[in-house]
């Protein structure tokens, strides 16, 4: 359960970092974004190593801690693209995310 909540703090953070300039900060200059998002990634990045050193100690593959870090990230990013960006949520998503999920499924058959 700790590799998931911090799986799911880092892709929180990374998500942030990435997109928040799309609402709002489009004017700012790039350099600007960029030193703002490497800082608000770096807050992932300790999230995101403990939870894959966690996890991999605890028997997770490397594949399983990807593919899970992949459907997690989508999660997020469909809360953030609807809550913080305003657009709206379609079938493909939904499809998307079954598709991340039947490949969780996939790498975790058998344990």
């Amino acid at each position: 359960m700790p590799t998931i909540l911090l799986l799911i703090a880092s892709n929180v953070f990374m998500t942030v970092a990435w997109y928040w300039h799309l609402k709002g900060g489009m004017n700012w200059p790039l350099p600007t974004v960029i030193a703002i998002s490497w800082a608000i990634a770096l807050f992932e990045y300790c999230l995101a190593v403990p939870a894959n050193r966690i996890g991999y100690a605890n028997g997770w593959s490397a594949g399983q801690l990807k593919v899970v870090q992949e459907a997690i990230a989508l999660v997020v990013f469909g809360v953030f693209m609807v809550t913080a960006l305003g657009e709206p949520l379609h079938w493909r998503h939904a499809a998307a995310f079954g598709c991340i999920m039947a490949a969780v499924g996939f790498l975790f058959v058998g344990r």
